[in-house]
């Protein structure tokens, strides 16, 4: 995969601008050199970044990859220390202020009242956002509904089980009818269930026009978004749809399987051509860094170090995508 940068920023695998049915999109989000340093730590490093409207485009990179710290510059929160900035056509941070009636924005730790109840909280946003008592009335209740949480419409925030604080989280970012949706890991403490529940409510989102720009860490969440942005130490480092980024991929993927997967694993780990190795179960999954490697070339390796064992090859998924875009040792490769 070539993450080298260019001129026009870093590669991607769709040419910016350009919708998934291959007409023009306006760009909801846009950032060039996007920086922030805190001391001599730089968080972020010069993110080049598009956003489409009314697509769901999602940042997957490790903890400390500046995923958290690019949001908060996005809306406002955080000054870059260089690069700019638009939203939504306000250009950000100087007129953070007139976005915020635009913008939706949930973090990833539960961020409302626990002493209130359910009501209590989504009635206190209402009122933040200047929505009259009526108007404010028939919106919480819609989003009760919506939410399923009209049983627990009186009870403590603070009581909600992990989905529940979730979902009333989500029912105060889209209250006022945002056209942008932030979301910072939302699913980081929930049950998978939940976080497909989620996932639809996301998507009903997005079918009635809302922009989303979702962070997480789950590949099967990031396999669920238009477009992807992979971040690594503060920098993009791959960009695509995820069929795209899986097309781009320059390795192969195996399995291994025998009688000592761990023994397996021992031997393959470091060799020439071997990005990584995982253990699934009682198999190895193994990634190597050029698309003409072999499964007889690796059962050798593993029969020369007095191991029997079957190598087939297998679907990449992106887990391996990610794993080589921010392997060890990248950026003095490329």
């Amino acid at each position: 995969m070539n993450t080298g940068r260019t001129s026009a920023g870093p590669m991607s695998a769709e040419p910016a601008g350009r919708g998934r049915g291959g007409g023009t999109r306006a760009v909801a989000i846009r950032a060039r050199g996007l920086t922030r340093r805190f001391g001599a730590v730089v968080a972020v490093d010069g993110l080049d970044l598009d956003v489409r409207t009314g697509e769901v485009y999602g940042f997957l990179g490790p903890n400390g990859s500046g995923k958290s710290t690019t949001l908060r510059m996005l809306c406002g929160l955080l000054r870059p220390s260089a690069g700019e900035i638009e939203v939504l056509g306000h250009r950000i941070p100087r007129e953070a202020e007139a976005l915020k009636r635009r913008l939706g924005y949930m973090t990833q730790k539960f961020a409302l009242y626990d002493d209130l109840a359910v009501t209590e909280n989504l009635g206190f946003v209402a009122a933040v956002h200047g929505l009259d008592r009526a108007a404010a009335h028939s919106r919480v209740e819609e989003l009760l509904a919506r939410y399923q949480l009209t049983e627990q419409r009186d009870q403590l925030a603070g009581t909600l089980s992990g989905g529940q604080k979730q979902r009333l989280a989500l029912a105060a970012a889209v209250l006022h009818r945002p056209p942008l949706l932030l979301l910072d890991e939302p699913t980081s403490a929930v049950d998978p269930q939940s976080r497909r529940d989620f996932w639809d409510a996301l998507f009903e989102l997005a079918d009635a026009g809302a922009t989303l720009l979702v962070s997480t860490h789950y590949m099967d969440e990031a396999e669920r978004c238009h477009r992807l942005a992979i971040l690594d130490r503060g920098r993009l480092v791959a960009e695509g749809s995820p069929r795209d980024l899986l097309d781009a991929l320059p390795g192969c993927t195996f399995l291994v399987e025998g009688a000592s997967p761990r023994a397996a694993q021992h031997a393959l780990t470091g060799a020439p051509g071997v990005l990584s190795t995982a253990q699934i179960g009682a198999s190895l999954r193994v990634l190597t860094d050029r698309r003409d490697a072999t499964a007889e070339a690796l059962q050798r390796q593993l029969a020369e170090a007095g191991l029997d064992a079957a190598v087939r090859a297998t679907t990449s998924n992106l887990e391996d995508v990610f794993v080589h875009a921010t392997r060890p040792g990248r950026e003095a490769a490329a």
